[in-house]
């Protein structure tokens, strides 16, 4: 998905042994209506009451597979970012 011109990979979960949909495993596995559903909601949440504008753009559903090799790599992004968290929040306090 694309939050004003960002990525905003979003993904919709199941809770494991879940009565009504814990059997599914993938995007792929859900009713064509549930998915549409799914998708007018990430693209109207944050869309103001009055405006004709949407902030949100739904390039593709990708399924299970994609959905674990973006948390691997957001994971890994976060790593890198954050690798030095103590430094960062030292001198952030130090400049308060």
């Amino acid at each position: 998905m694309l939050d004003g011109n960002e990525a905003d990979d979003t993904r919709v979960a199941v809770l494991q042994a879940d009565a009504t949909y814990g059997q599914w495993r993938d995007i792929a596995e859900c009713p064509p209506m549930l998915v549409e559903r799914l998708q007018h909601y990430f693209l109207t949440y944050k869309k103001a009451p009055d405006s004709m504008d949407n902030p949100c753009e739904i390039t593709h559903a990708y399924g299970c597979a994609e959905a674990h090799e973006v948390i691997r790599r957001s994971h890994q992004d976060y790593m890198v970012r954050f690798s030095n968290i103590e430094s960062l929040l030292t001198a952030a306090l130090r400049d308060h």
